[in-house]
């Protein structure tokens, strides 16, 4: 199932991406670098492993996990969190837990592009990458 977000993806949309990094607590200078963003997603796996990797030109982070297991991330914004990645209904669905704030990030399939939903609270920002 999860093969097919395996490859390369950059990024050809984004909507209210600003405010949710607003609502994740990222500061002006932070979230104005990462608006200009165009990232590259690369989503590999590896026996039971999954790993996505995301470049631009301000910073490369990368997480390796299992499905359905905590791990620690530091996010692009340097949260510390506690991450589940798990599949639901075809959709990666990624959950950050950090200072009792819940943050979720789901990845979906759609006509062949990958539909990318970032929620914190009730703000949402969809992101929408094509296969490179």
């Amino acid at each position: 199932m999860c093969k097919k977000f395996v490859g390369s993806w950059k990024l050809v949309s984004s909507e209210n991406f600003d405010d949710y990094m607003k609502e994740l607590g990222v500061g002006l200078a932070t979230r104005k670098l990462g608006s200009l963003a165009k990232p590259r997603l690369i989503i590999s796996v590896k026996g039971d492993q999954m790993t996505i990797r995301t470049e631009s030109t301000f910073k490369n982070i990368q997480i390796t996990f299992k499905l359905g297991q905590e791990f620690q991330e530091t996010t692009a914004d340097d949260r510390k969190t506690k991450t589940v990645v798990t599949l639901e209904r075809g959709a990666l669905v990624q959950v950050q837990k950090w200072n009792g704030k819940e943050s979720t990030i789901r990845r979906k399939i759609v006509d062949g592009k990958m539909v990318v939903e970032c929620i914190m609270k009730s703000v949402r920002c969809t992101r929408v990458y094509e296969k490179i």
